[in-house]
């Protein structure tokens, strides 16, 4: 008998602990919200909206406000000063350093005790229980796991009190067990400088039994291009024979998935998808058959959604995990413990099911274009490359785009700037079929392109190799969760890029 399946017997009772969400998905959350209440009804957060006297959802939802971290923020930095029973019992240590907001570059997101337990591992933990029934000859544990992670650094000045990658601070609070079956070692995970942890993992992983790896895509793709460079080797299937899973999250994966196909090239290779972000562990790909996630209904999170045609109204719908619909565009609302009450994620995500909850992720609230009234989702970005990648043999490895409001032409039109790791056949063609394809998925933007009215005809600029690399770089974002902002309202980002790629193009 092989150690993965000694291991895997650990994980029988939770796969059937999971059945309940086929049926008692709702019944779960609201088991979730009490104990919640209970947990924080003592809090200053809590007195404050006198949840001691909150019983049902309907008196939850009519006593604590929507809140955006603006609204939080300053209680959070209390807590990171160092008070206790804020916007959660007792102090909280660790902050996820998060991607910043209007006002901030930075947004840092309370990790509490309770919420690193009943959240983040929790939610790592089953993404193991699905992975080893969905593959019940899998042979993960017979090897190591390579996790990559980020960094973290000193929280003011408070003892024992860190910020950084959430990556990081779950790699700093693992079971000391895990270290066991997992690379790199501690001290290379958490370093700061991407370009050095990348070269210290593949040499430290060569010659090892890796059979699973954990991150973010464009991260660990970064990663593997090194380890080939460093064992000479053409595929990482030569370099580590036994691989057969990546558990990604963080950022779509379609765009990377045939890079990843062609430079792993394991006949045995499983793709798991995961929501796991700074605030909270919210999904899992629970059948490698189907791209939707399974909403985790039995962690420290309880659920609302806002339909997004509703999302800037001042008094917009709300309803729990109960009053959702399949195939309504959603932003998220989360209430945890670790102190986020009834919080905006920023997240969007349309059900795909709802026996059992399944869904996708469609984008951000504020990750959008909707300049003209064509109100386009990444969902359909996506959609919309891979339908061009795939007639024109083209790869995309990264791209942004923004509208261009009016040109000297008097022109309005929306803007992509790509870096291709495979080039089109035919950019023209490739921009046509992304246009048209764009229009047939998304009614709005095919009204407003009608004869050329009111937008033109898309624009793709295409990007020098690594122009996005280079560009994190200079922001000091390289690794941990870092991404490329996909769709912008406004034009800020785009043209910082087109100037990089410009300037760059000139000392070349």
């Amino acid at each position: 008998m092989n150690l993965t399946s000694i291991v895997g017997k650990a994980f029988k009772s939770r796969q059937k602990e999971l059945l309940l969400h086929q049926q008692g998905a709702v019944a779960l959350q609201h088991n979730v919200l009490r104990n919640i209440l209970q947990q924080g009804q003592n809090t200053e957060y809590g007195r404050r909206h006198n949840l001691s006297n909150v019983n049902t959802y309907q008196q939850f939802a009519q006593s604590v406000p929507l809140n955006t971290y603006e609204d939080l923020k300053g209680d959070i930095d209390r807590m990171r000063q160092g008070e206790k029973d804020i916007l959660w019992s007792g102090t909280v240590q660790w902050y996820a350093k998060s991607s910043g907001t209007t006002n901030d570059k930075s947004k840092f997101i309370p990790v509490s005790k309770a919420g690193l337990k009943n959240i983040h591992y929790k939610g790592g933990s089953d993404c193991v229980s699905l992975y080893l029934e969905n593959v019940p000859n899998s042979r993960m544990f017979d090897g190591k796991g390579l996790i990559l992670g980020g960094s973290h650094s000193p929280n003011y000045n408070v003892k024992n009190s860190l910020v950084g990658d959430l990556s990081a601070i779950l790699i700093e609070n693992i079971n000391p067990l895990v270290n066991f079956v997992r690379v790199p070692k501690k001290q290379t995970a958490l370093l700061s400088d991407f370009e050095v942890k990348r070269k210290l993992i593949a040499l430290e992983t060569l010659g090892k039994n890796i059979t699973n790896i954990s991150g973010v895509p464009s991260w660990m793709l970064s990663v593997l291009v090194e380890v080939l460079e460093q064992s000479k080797k053409t595929t990482i299937y030569e370099v580590w024979p036994n691989i057969e899973v990546f558990f990604h999250g963080g950022i779509a994966f379609t765009p990377y998935r045939k890079q990843y196909e062609q430079i792993i090239k394991s006949p045995n290779m499983h793709y798991m998808e995961t929501y796991n972000a700074s605030e909270g562990f919210f999904g899992i790909q629970n059948d490698l058959s189907d791209s939707s996630m399974l909403l985790m209904c039995d962690y420290d999170v309880f659920y609302e959604f806002i339909p997004m045609s509703e999302f800037y109204n001042e008094r917009p719908t709300v309803v729990p995990l109960e009053g959702v619909e399949v195939g309504v565009n959603y932003a998220m609302v989360i209430t945890t413990s670790c102190g986020l009450w009834r919080y905006i994620i920023g997240d969007t995500i349309s059900f795909t099911s709802i026996n059992p909850y399944k869904f996708k992720i469609t984008g951000r609230t504020k990750s959008f274009i909707n300049a003209f009234g064509e109100e386009l989702i990444i969902d359909n970005a996506e959609k919309g490359l891979a339908y061009a990648c795939k007639a024109t043999n083209a790869e995309v490895k990264e791209y942004t785009a923004a509208p261009v409001y009016m040109d000297e032409n008097a022109h309005c039109r929306h803007q992509w700037l790509i870096e291709f790791s495979r080039f089109p056949d035919d950019i023209s063609c490739f921009t046509q079929l992304l246009d048209k394809h764009l229009q047939e998925i998304n009614s709005d933007y095919e009204a407003k392109r009608f004869n050329d009215i009111t937008l033109q005809h898309l624009e793709v600029v295409v990007a020098r190799e690594n122009l996005f690399h280079d560009w994190l770089k200079s922001k000091g974002k390289l690794g941990g969760q870092h991404k490329v902002p996909r769709l912008n309202n406004e034009r800020k980002i785009i043209e910082e890029l087109l100037q990089y790629n410009y300037n760059s193009e000139v000392k070349d």
